[in-house]
């Protein structure tokens, strides 16, 4: 059956268009009886207001943008966005708005993007995640005058607000646990080099293991996949000098590890503590339970929504600290062997 019109609204009641047009936007120009006899047709005929028409017309879209500049295997197991879209929607379908959701390759395919949604009024904001050191993109969305939100450290969002927690502070908190259980060698498996946070990490990673008074951490800069993470962990192991705990910066990397300890006939935690950012229901059901920095990210996402709702309302939207993730100990951490043996499983 093809969509009801205006035009088969105007019909079934014996009115003109430019009636219909009236009573259903509460328009001036019909009686009372007439509007409500016209939107009782509507509602029968199934009819709904189109919102590229009414985009077109100087309308708000009733949809946001989201790009991500991820391998899509990775949006596809990571638990971190699927749980971040779940606090987006949670706020956006209060208010019938829609998620435009695409995967792109490149800053500058994401900045083309956004103008094209802009410029066909498909979206009234977007939302910014994966922020890099030195960004483009909020200097970008700023000059189309597209309303925009961006998830990380405000250093990096430019005028934009931003959604923030301190990752310093939690890498901290881990280090400050791993050197209280007594180990001295502790590496990281991170995220890509050029995103925000990830620097920020690094930063704090150095800054606190100097205050433990232990050596400087290995860092190693990976793309998220478990693969990756497998590969990373395999190297620290099997050098001269291997760490005896490693913090992850995704569960997908930290269950990863998990593989490799049995590979190389590792006992966790006796001869690896493993940790993990962000807890998921994957951190639960491996053995043992990983231990986690763990937040809650569906607010993230309900705040970020919240806030880019807000701008196209045209109201004032700050940036929102957010609280610190957590630390919490688990199963896999534990002190080092103390003869530096490796324990049979």
């Amino acid at each position: 059956m093809k969509r009801p019109t205006m035009a088969d609204i105007a019909r079934r009641a014996g009115v003109s268009k430019v009636a219909v047009s009236y009573a259903l936007n509460d328009l001036p120009g019909v009686s009372e009886t007439t509007r409500a006899s016209i939107k009782d047709i509507a509602e029968e005929l199934g009819w709904r207001p189109n919102s590229a028409a009414r985009a077109l017309t100087g309308g708000r879209a009733q949809a946001v943008g989201l790009a991500v500049r991820r391998p899509a295997r990775t949006l596809g197991v990571e638990p971190f966005f699927m749980e971040f879209i779940s606090g987006v929607e949670s706020v956006l379908v209060e208010r019938s708005y829609a998620l435009m959701l695409q995967m792109v390759d490149s800053q500058e395919s994401e900045i083309e993007l956004c103008r094209r949604w802009w410029g066909e009024r498909r979206i009234d904001g977007v939302l910014l995640m994966d922020l890099q050191t030195d960004d483009p993109r909020p200097p970008a969305v700023e000059a189309l005058g597209l309303p925009a939100v961006a998830i990380g450290p405000p250093h990096a969002t430019g005028a934009l607000p931003a959604i923030w927690s301190d990752d310093g502070e939690s890498i901290h908190e881990i280090v400050r646990y791993l050197a209280a259980l007594g180990h001295r060698r502790i590496a990281r498996v991170a995220g890509p080099a050029g995103l925000a946070h990830t620097a920020v990490r690094d930063a704090a990673l150095s800054a606190a293991c100097q205050e433990a008074g232990i050596p400087e951490a290995t860092v190693i800069h990976t793309d998220y996949t478990g693969d990756e993470g497998a590969r990373a962990t395999r190297s620290l192991m099997i050098s001269p000098r291997r760490p005896t705990a490693i913090v992850f910066d995704n569960d997908i990397m930290a269950v990863a590890a998990l593989s490799v300890a049995q590979e190389l006939d590792l006992s966790v935690p006796a001869d690896l503590s493993i940790v993990a950012w962000d807890e998921s229901p994957l951190t639960k059901v491996v053995r043992p339970v990983l231990s986690v920095i763990t937040r809650d990210i569906p607010a993230y996402g309900a705040r970020a929504a919240s806030a880019l709702l807000s701008l196209i309302a045209d109201e004032p939207a700050e940036d929102v600290r957010m609280e610190c993730a957590g630390f919490v100990p688990r199963g896999s951490t534990g002190p080092p062997s103390p003869d530096g043996v490796p324990h049979s499983r």
